[in-house]
C-alpha cells in the first residue's frame, strides 16, 4: 500500500510535468523500476498511467489548438499515430537487458534536449529552414521515438517545429505538442496493453493522480514563469539520468 500511494503521488507530480514543459516520465519510469518491475514493463506502464493526463492537458487546451508550418492537425496526428506505433513494436521486440543500457543513454538525451533544445532549435533556425514534406519526416521519426521511450519528445518537437516557423512561439504550439505527442501515445497503449506488458496495479495507482497532474498543470502553465518550471524539470532529469548512469556501471 505505501509503494502504492507513492506512485500516486509521482503520477499527480508527472501529469503536471507533462502539461508544463514534459518529462514526467522522468518520474514515473524511475519509481516503477524502484518498486521491482522490469524496466521494459516499467516503460510500457509509464506511458499507460500517463496517457490520460496528455488527454486531460489536451482538453485543456482544446481552445488553442492550431496546426503548425502549414500542416493541418489531422495529418500530423495521422504521422504522429504512425511514429507511435513503429517505436512501440521496438520497444516490446527489446530485451529487458538491452533496454537496461539504452535507457541511461535515452535519458542523458532527453535531460541534453532540456538543457539546450530550446537554444539549438533557435541556433538552427537561423541558418536552416525546412518545408512541410521534411517536417513530416522529422515529426515521424520523433514519434518513433515517442512510442519506444518519450522523455523529452514534447521539447524535441518544438525545437524541430521552431525551423519552418519564421517567429516560432513556443507558448503557441504547446497545446500542439500535447495533443500529438499523445496521439503517439494513445497507439503505444494499445500495443502495451494488447500485448500484456502493463502492470495495472501499479498503472492504475499513477494513472488516475496524473489525470488530475495534467488538467491542473495546463492551467497553471499559463501563469508560472517558463524559467521556473524549466529549472525544476532540469534539475529532475539531471539527477536521475545519473542514478541510472550510476546502476549500469
Amino acid at each position: 500500500m505505501g509503494h502504492l500511494l507513492l506512485l500516486a503521488l509521482v503520477g499527480f507530480v508527472a501529469g503536471a510535468m507533462n502539461a508544463l514543459a514534459g518529462g514526467g516520465s522522468f518520474v514515473t519510469f524511475p519509481a516503477l523500476v524502484a518498486v521491482g518491475l522490469p524496466s521494459v514493463v516499467a516503460n510500457a506502464s509509464s506511458t499507460v498511467a500517463l496517457f490520460p493526463g496528455s488527454v486531460a492537458s489536451a482538453w485543456a487546451y482544446r481552445r488553442e489548438l492550431r496546426g503548425i508550418g502549414g500542416l493541418s492537425l489531422p495529418v500530423l496526428s495521422a504521422v504522429s499515430l504512425a511514429g507511435g506505433l513503429t517505436g512501440a513494436v521496438l520497444l516490446l521486440v527489446t530485451p529487458v537487458h538491452t533496454f537496461d543500457v539504452v535507457v541511461p543513454w535515452l535519458l542523458l538525451l532527453a535531460t541534453l534536449t532540456f538543457a539546450f533544445g530550446p537554444r539549438l532549435g533557435l541556433a538552427l533556425r537561423r541558418r536552416v529552414r525546412i518545408g512541410p514534406r521534411a517536417l513530416l519526416a522529422i515529426q515521424f521519426v520523433l514519434m518513433v521515438y515517442g512510442g519506444y521511450f518519450g522523455g523529452a519528445v514534447g521539447l524535441m518537437c518544438l525545437a524541430a517545429w521552431s525551423l519552418v516557423t519564421a517567429t516560432p512561439d513556443i507558448k503557441a504550439m504547446n497545446p500542439a505538442k500535447v495533443l500529438l505527442v499523445g496521439a503517439a501515445n494513445s497507439i503505444a497503449v494499445v500495443c502495451f496493453v494488447m500485448a500484456g506488458a502493463v502492470r495495472w496495479p501499479e498503472t492504475l495507482a499513477m494513472l488516475v493522480t496524473g489525470i488530475a497532474g495534467g488538467y491542473g498543470g495546463a492551467r497553471i502553465g499559463r501563469v508560472l514563469p517558463a524559467r521556473v518550471i524549466r529549472g525544476f524539470v532540469l534539475a529532475l532529469t539531471a539527477s536521475i539520468t545519473a542514478v541510472f548512469f550510476w546502476r549500469l556501471f
